[in-house]
């Protein structure tokens, strides 16, 4: 079974369109080196939770919009060398430099899938 790489962020409505630029420009680098496919989704219907939420897993401000991704790998293993090789890479470095959101606040972790229809 595939392997999915997500992420949550909260990123500052004004900067949508960086994020979406940087993603695009992102996105080549992950199939490079393995990745399936990658998926960017701008918050629309976020509603607040009575325990917790996506906002206050990423602390998001007023200003912010949360934004759900993933990246499907064919198997861990890819992912694992793929993450190995997108941390060296000059490329992804400097797109590190030009964040539009604050990486800090960002929660992400690998997931084995469980039911793929």
């Amino acid at each position: 079974m595939n392997y999915i790489d997500g992420f949550v962020v909260a990123v500052p409505a004004v900067n949508k369109e960086a994020y979406r630029q940087l993603a695009a420009k992102a996105a080549p680098l992950f199939k490079e080196f393995g990745a399936i496919r990658i998926v960017e989704c701008w918050g629309d219907d976020v509603p607040p939770g009575t325990v917790t939420d996506f906002r206050g897993a990423v602390k998001a401000q007023e200003d912010e919009e949360v934004v759900f991704s993933w990246i499907e790998y064919p198997s861990k293993q890819v992912r694992d060398e793929a993450n190995q090789k997108l941390m060296a890479d000059p490329r992804m470095k400097a797109m590190g430099d030009q964040m539009p959101f604050d990486g800090k606040r960002m929660i992400y972790g690998g997931f084995a899938v469980l039911l793929d229809e």
